[in-house]
């Protein structure tokens, strides 16, 4: 596990969480409990704060970096990704706001500034945008997302189910 101070900053990782070996954390990054970091990942805080929510995954070869505050972003875009928080295999999360029990679709691209609201799935290989906002309950797609129906019930659960699911994995890996 690489868990690197940056600008005297160091990874806050909650004592539940998981890191696999291969995956790089830097910086001001907070993890909640039970999330989990799967291999390959890079979570760079380096010039921002990231967060990650409770029993929040994120899978293989995924990225989630931040933007600087400078004259063209006063305040730069921190990476805020809620609780029970899918992250498919090598998704782009960059200067976003994920909110809770959301699926973002392998190989997915979210953009500064934009805001995915709760219980959005995002399909695979999907672009969100800088700024694009994401209605509650929503499927979208395409590059650029466009939304394309309301989730259903058993995609509700589905969310949920994902969360628990990695969370059993994690605990498997931690054994």
């Amino acid at each position: 596990m690489h868990i690197k101070s940056f600008d005297s900053k160091i990874p806050s990782v909650h004592s539940s969480a998981f890191v696999h070996e291969t995956a790089v954390v830097i910086g001001d990054v907070t993890l909640a409990a039970d999330a989990s970091i799967w291999p390959q990942t890079v979570v760079r805080g380096d010039i921002h704060r990231i967060t990650i929510g409770q029993r929040t995954n994120v899978q293989d070869g995924s990225v989630l970096h931040v933007t600087h505050a400078s004259d063209f972003n006063p305040n730069g875009f921190p990476l805020t990704v809620g609780d029970e928080v899918t992250v498919g295999h090598r998704v782009i999360l960059h200067g976003c706001s994920i909110a809770n029990r959301c699926l973002i679709g392998m190989g997915s691209i979210v953009m500064d500034g934009a805001i995915v609201n709760e219980r959005v799935i995002i399909g695979a290989g999907s672009l969100v945008p800088p700024g694009k906002i994401l209605d509650s309950g929503y499927l979208y797609v395409g590059s650029p997302v466009k939304k394309i129906r309301p989730i259903n019930e058993q995609e509700v659960q589905f969310l949920a189910y994902s969360a628990k699911n990695y969370v059993r994995l994690k605990n498997n890996y931690l054994i």
